[in-house]
């Protein structure tokens, strides 16, 4: 495959980020030039706001973000980059509960984060350390990316010609801004913000723009004083939505998506951003993270799920397969999701070596692969892989071992059933996930009952045909046993599901199961005759 066979490709895919691509290539027609005139770098942004650690919204929208920026460049073949910006310059509005140092913390309220102490006392401010936790977050999962902080750019004075241009703009901003606002928070309402030189606090009050060229304003300190005081070099910041647009126009972004919740946020910004000389850059709305009652996730609530809680019981990649789909698209997020995005991911990547070029570009999996280079050539896709068993089979495993469910138990269990020890991480990391998530969740809600009626005789059958089967039989000859018992009309089975059910609930305590004849060759024939002899000393 060539390059050019991709490009042909890229421009007819319906997949979500090349949908995105084409737009963003469509607007940038001749792809994007540098003040020189050649070619420049097309610039994906993402924002973080330090007052808390990086979380699953975080991880989502740097992963988007990606998959946009991979299908552009292979719609495009032209260069790009992917700025993760932390917006460390915004005051501390109120104490996160779950952090040291409380009352430390409190005595800093509305100072800039990038001048807060840091309460773990591990690196020169609060936004150091969180902006840290970013950059181990990001390399974690292999993204490619650039860190910007805002108070870098501030404190440098590398903002200092943006922040000339918004007070020249000071009016214009206000009359987008004013309107928009209650009558009590537009009285108070300026686009630039100074930072008072008596206490260090972001100050929300009004501002007069004295010399703009030269970035000289006045405002009235908190004690009542009235200061005059240079805009530039961090002895300010802007407004949330005025900071959003100004960063758009000085760094020259041309993609950046955000939540629903910033939809008003992008609609003002980018009317700041016209005024500033620049436009609103391409981007997409997705929308929220749900729990599993339908209610917004929220950190303050804690109904949602962390990335240390889906990496405990499922795996990177499937985190990932689960975000994928139609992000203008609300998803629920909590445990119960896990396993199937476990197997699903493995599905897909199994299919991807096997389909035409246009259906893998509609592959999530080629996707997360190409967001990290594991794609590393076009005509090795890194596809064909895949792992000997499920993870709800290892689930099912675990759940009927119970208890003596262990890593190292089920990974006997494994070995034994393929009949070889090759190394293989991916099946390690899902063994681990499946003791972990069997062991929280699974566990406590089994419950085995009783067999009765037909499904007595039809276990007695099963117990007798597993007796005579070898210890080498294969799970299609299992599954093929299992199968003809409950065609067996005898028994008074409606149909082969009402068998499988019997089998679960009886068996292995739940409603739902797997194949049993993959099952069976896992746990093996004694021990599941002993399941029965167990189910059947109930009757």
């Amino acid at each position: 495959m060539t390059d050019k066979t991709l490009i042909e490709a890229a421009r007819s895919s319906k997949a979500w980020p090349f949908q995105e691509a084409q737009r963003l290539h469509k607007r940038l027609r001749g792809g994007k030039r540098g003040s020189d005139g050649e070619i420049a770098p097309v610039l994906f942004e993402t924002g973080y706001g330090p007052s808390g650690l990086p979380h699953i919204g975080t991880f989502q929208e740097v992963l988007r973000t990606t998959f946009v920026r991979r299908a552009y460049e292979a719609l495009t073949g032209e260069p790009t980059r992917l700025v993760a910006f932390s917006d460390d310059m915004d005051g501390l509005r109120k104490v996160p509960e779950n952090l040291p140092n409380q009352a430390m913390l409190t005595e800093h309220l509305g100072k800039p984060l990038s001048r807060i102490p840091d309460p773990f006392e591990k690196y020169e401010s609060f936004a150091a350390h969180n902006n840290a936790m970013l950059c181990e977050f990001l390399d974690r999962f292999g993204f490619e990316y650039e860190f910007i902080a805002s108070s870098t750019r501030y404190n440098s004075g590398a903002f200092d010609e943006a922040l000339k241009n918004v007070l020249r703009n000071n009016q214009a901003i206000l009359d987008i801004m004013l309107p928009t606002l209650r009558a009590e928070r537009a009285a108070t309402y300026s686009p630039i913000m100074p930072i008072s030189p008596k206490t260090g606090a972001v100050l929300q009050m009004p501002v007069e723009v004295i010399d703009a060229d030269a970035g000289a304003i006045r405002f009235t300190d908190e004690d009542g004083e009235v200061i005059e005081q240079s805009a530039l070099g961090g002895q300010s910041k802007l407004q949330w939505k005025v900071d959003f647009a100004m960063r758009w126009v000085a760094l020259g972004v041309d993609y950046e998506m955000y939540g629903k919740d910033l939809t008003d946020t992008g609609v003002q910004s980018g009317k700041i951003a016209r005024v500033l000389g620049g436009n609103k850059p391409e981007g997409l709305i997705y929308e929220l993270f749900l729990d599993d009652k339908g209610e917004k996730i929220s950190k303050s609530k804690g109904n949602g799920l962390t990335i240390e809680q889906w990496l405990e019981y499922g795996t990177e990649e499937s985190l990932g397969f689960y975000i994928f789909p139609n992000p203008k698209s609300a998803k629920q997020l909590h445990t119960g999701v896990i396993p199937r995005a476990v197997d699903d991911y493995w599905q897909f990547r199994e299919r991807l070596s096997d389909q035409p070029l246009d259906k893998q570009l509609g592959n999530p999996v080629w996707h997360l692969l190409r967001a990290n280079h594991s794609l590393t050539t076009p005509e090795a896709p890194g596809a064909g892989d895949t792992v000997p068993v499920s993870f709800g089979l290892l689930l099912n495993l675990a759940s009927v071992l119970g208890a003596e469910a262990t890593a190292e138990n089920l990974a006997s269990y494994v070995t034994s059933y393929l009949g070889k020890t090759e190394a293989n991480p991916d099946l390690d990391r899902m063994i681990k996930a499946a003791v972990a998530y069997t062991r929280d969740f699974i566990v406590p809600t089994l419950k085995k009952r009783a067999p009765s009626g037909g499904e007595v005789d039809a276990l007695r059958e099963l117990d007798a045909k597993l007796a005579k089967a070898t210890s080498d039989a294969s799970a299609e000859d299992l599954q093929t046993m299992v199968y003809e018992i409950g065609k067996n009309e005898a028994y008074g089975f409606q149909n082969l599901r009402d068998w499988f059910r019997a089998l679960y609930e009886t068996l292995l305590g739940s409603e739902q199961g797997p194949r049993m004849g993959s099952f069976i060759a896992l746990y093996g024939v004694a021990p599941t005759r002993k399941l029965i002899e167990e189910a059947l000393a109930k009757a």
